[in-house]
Order: structure tokens, then C-alpha cells, then sequence
């Protein structure tokens, strides 16, 4: 009897775990991803210019991200930053996955082994120098930038999508790069 109850338990566990996993690359209620995405001219440095704070970014300025290719076709996940609390530089290499075809800006990324979170670009201007993220649901979003600047209309744009999914974006925190 021990053994069937430790055996349903398992594959309770199991089945929550692969569930949780799975769910960590969906996209929010509402949102869609770009299609005719470009891999290639994603890929470089981008500068954060504004998030939904979380505990992995907390206390940082002078955060970027940068993407490059790796040789199985997954993309590598550089985030730097600064913590204006420790004083200190910090960093964190993950990688990303796309979950449909590699032209629709939807993908998985993972700091932390087997799990995955959902990254879901929702817009880009045709040049690949202003870019809308957002993650699983609506408490993670970013605005990210080829320079440390973003235009006012192109902020105003963005922002405007994410209020009409329910983001608060009056919780965003403007990065400083100095």
C-alpha cells in the first residue's frame, strides 16, 4: 500500500513539475508575439531602459542584455547590471529557446537549469533598435533599446500596448545608465 501511495505521489509530482515547466513559456492573456521575427538582427547588446522590478533585478542600474548564437541553435543570455545597494557589477548567463518557429519572437529562457520562463517580444520597429518584452504574465515586461535612450513616442507606443494587456506600468522602473 506504501508503495502505490509513494508511487501516485511521484507521478503527482511529476506531472505538476512538467505542467509548471511547460506553463513557465506561455505568453499573457491576450498577447501576441511578432511573427516574421529576425534572429539574427536580434541578436547584440540591448540597454534596459525600463522593467517591472522582480527579485533578480532588484537594486540594479546599468542593466543590458546581450544575445548571441551558440552552436545548436539556442541563443545565449548575457544580463549585466549594476547593484547600487552591494556596489557591485553582477551577471547572469542563460539561454534561450524558441517555442514555435524561429520567426515568431516567442522563446523560453533559463538562468536556472531545466526551468524556463516565457520571453515574448510583442514589438519591435523595423530597424531591431526598440523592443517591447514581456515574460510569462503580466508582473514581468521590459523596454529595451540599442542605445541607453528611447524616443518618447516609441515609449509612448510600447506603453500603450502593455496597458491594454493590464500591465501597471506606473510600477516601471526607468533604469539609470550612467
Amino acid at each position: 500500500m506504501k508503495k502505490k501511495i509513494l508511487a501516485l505521489g511521484s507521478a503527482a509530482l511529476l506531472t505538476a513539475t512538467l505542467f509548471a515547466m511547460n506553463s513557465c513559456s506561455s505568453i499573457p492573456n491576450g498577447a501576441k508575439a511578432i511573427q516574421k521575427f529576425d534572429k539574427e538582427k536580434y541578436l547584440g547588446k540591448w540597454y534596459e531602459i525600463a522593467r517591472l522590478d522582480f527579485v533578480f533585478e532588484k537594486n540594479l542600474n546599468n542593466t543590458t542584455a546581450e544575445y548571441s548564437l551558440k552552436d545548436d541553435g539556442s541563443i545565449k543570455v548575457a544580463n549585466k547590471g549594476y547593484n547600487y545597494i552591494k556596489n557591485k557589477n553582477v551577471e547572469s548567463i542563460g539561454k534561450a529557446k524558441f517555442v514555435n518557429d524561429s520567426n515568431e519572437g516567442r522563446l523560453k529562457v533559463s538562468f536556472f537549469g531545466p526551468f524556463y520562463s516565457g520571453y515574448n517580444i510583442l514589438a519591435i520597429d523595423s530597424e531591431y533598435k526598440y523592443v517591447l518584452v514581456v515574460g510569462k504574465n503580466i508582473k514581468y515586461m521590459w523596454l529595451l533599446s540599442r542605445d541607453k535612450t528611447m524616443p518618447e513616442n516609441t515609449k509612448e507606443k510600447y506603453l500603450k500596448i502593455a496597458k491594454d494587456l493590464g500591465f501597471d506600468t506606473s510600477a516601471l522602473i526607468w533604469v539609470k545608465h550612467d
